[in-house]
Order: C-alpha cells, then structure tokens, then sequence
C-alpha cells in the first residue's frame, strides 16, 4: 500500500524561498528514510507565498517513522522561523497504482491494467 502526503501551505513575509532553501538539505536527507519515494516541497511559480507539500511512502509504518524521527521534528523547527499560515496537508492511502501513459503511450484517466 502506498500513503501520499498532499497539500499547501503559505509562508508569509517573503519568506518562502527563504525557508525552502533552509530546508533543502533536510529535504534531501529525509529521502534516504526507508520507505521513502519521494519527498519535496517546492514553490508554486504563480504565487509569492504557496508551497506544495508531496510525499510518497510505501507504508504507514514507513510515514509513522519518518513523523516520529528527527527530520520531521528538524522541519518543524525550521519551519517555525517563519510565519506558516494556510496549512491544508493530507494523507492518502492507494491501493492501486498505474502509469497515466498506456502502452501504446496514450494519457489515461482510467485505470487500465486491473
């Protein structure tokens, strides 16, 4: 099963690329957490303030690790710097997962292969 963490949150004050820029690092080396996929936050070109949160896990257990290990805590301290308004991130379970390209490399909003 595979948990997706999804969502925004604004930093004010001009800020933003302040604070991702502090993070970087701390976004790289959670990447190497097992479990792991992916693990970004990056700015949204058509706004000064929003970020979009992305995380990809292979498990519960894998996120329930990664929220009660250092990285996370180091993020939230980083993250306490700076004035954060506006949050709205959210875990998703998947039970099934396809590629939005089929084989003849056509896009597809359906699921094909089940």
């Amino acid at each position: 099963m595979t948990v997706l963490v999804a969502g925004t949150v604004d930093i004010l004050d001009g800020d933003r690329d302040k604070a991702l820029a502090a993070s970087a690092a701390l976004m790289a080396e959670t990447r190497s957490q097992p479990g792991c996929r992916h693990y970004v936050w990056a700015a949204d070109p058509t706004s000064e303030t929003r970020v979009h949160v992305y995380e990809n896990w292979e498990s519960s257990e894998a996120l329930n690790a990664h929220l009660a290990g250092p990285y996370y805590l180091q993020m939230l301290g980083i993250l306490g710097e700076y004035n954060v308004v506006n949050t709205e991130v959210l875990k998703f379970r998947s039970e099934l997962e396809e590629p939005v390209y089929d084989p003849e490399g056509r896009p597809r909003g359906d699921f094909f292969t089940a």
